[in-house]
């Protein structure tokens, strides 16, 4: 009797262990079964121009190993990954040359857009190499643009993905503050051309967040990650005027990538 008992209770411990590794292997189906397809679109602040190591094959797009896309598809090894953002982009270049890999089947989509659309270059250009009066009236015309013209221009993007990939997550990443305030620069902008420019960022911010919105997509605030990381502090992940490869400036750093973007991201997705 007294071995019954004990052989009854090894074969309920046995019949424990079958249905735990049972458990774990249908535990390992279904995340199988849950990996996603990743597409990620948008501009130079997707493609990882600023952050070094770019894919000789994707030319002037400029996509690096170190974009926030890059690095988030090499975490979670989703089941396939297309990456067509492209430094310089505008929102038409998006729904002109950007949305073939997405299909029904899409599951993730990530982008930045519409920097460039509100002129940024120009901005950034103006505000370095003119006067401090003619910077704050160039703001104040992207600023214009923003409220006329670039909320149209975004419905046309996300309208287009949803059309594509009606299933996706669609999560719409935000720009940073480029400068922090009474920093460690002594020369350069003036402090009232910084904070014209970050108020700048925080206005295109407010208006891809709307329509992302609108569109029922995840807008994802950057700004709060890049806290203590801007233009002007001790350990900045932008780059400033860089004058040996102009095009970086003003862009995430790899670490700006890796530190502010790619937790978002994640937090999001």
């Amino acid at each position: 009797m007294k071995l019954s008992r004990i052989a009854a209770f090894s074969s309920s411990l046995l019949l424990g262990a079958v249905l735990a590794l049972t458990g774990a292997g249908q535990a390992q189906a279904s995340d199988t079964a849950l990996a996603l397809d990743y597409v990620a679109l948008g501009d130079s602040y997707s493609s990882g121009l600023g952050a070094g190591s770019y894919d000789s094959s994707s030319g002037n797009c400029k996509r690096s190993s170190r974009a926030y896309p890059k690095l988030w598809a090499a975490a979670h090894s989703p089941s396939s990954f297309a990456f067509t953002a492209c430094s310089g982009a505008r929102t038409g270049d998006v729904t002109a040359g950007q949305l073939a890999p997405l299909s029904s089947a899409t599951d993730l989509v990530s982008l930045t857009i519409g920097g460039n659309d509100a002129g940024f270059a120009d901005v950034m250009t103006t505000c370095v190499l003119q006067s401090e009066s003619t910077c704050l009236n160039r703001i104040a015309t992207a600023r214009g643009y923003v409220d006329s013209t670039l909320p149209g221009k975004l419905d046309q993007v996300y309208s287009a993905i949803r059309a594509k990939a009606p299933a996706a997550q669609v999560v719409v990443l935000g720009y940073p503050r480029f400068y922090k305030l009474g920093g460690s620069c002594v020369a350069g902008l003036s402090e009232k051309e910084r904070s014209a420019i970050n108020g700048a960022a925080d206005y295109l911010n407010a208006a891809v967040a709307k329509r992302a919105a609108n569109h029922g997509y995840d807008f994802a605030d950057v700004a709060g990650a890049f806290t203590g990381h801007e233009i002007c502090s001790s350990a900045s992940w932008l780059h400033s005027v860089n004058w040996l490869n102009i095009s970086e400036s003003y862009h995430p750093t790899a670490s700006g990538q890796s530190g502010g973007y790619l937790p978002v991201l994640t937090a999001h997705a």
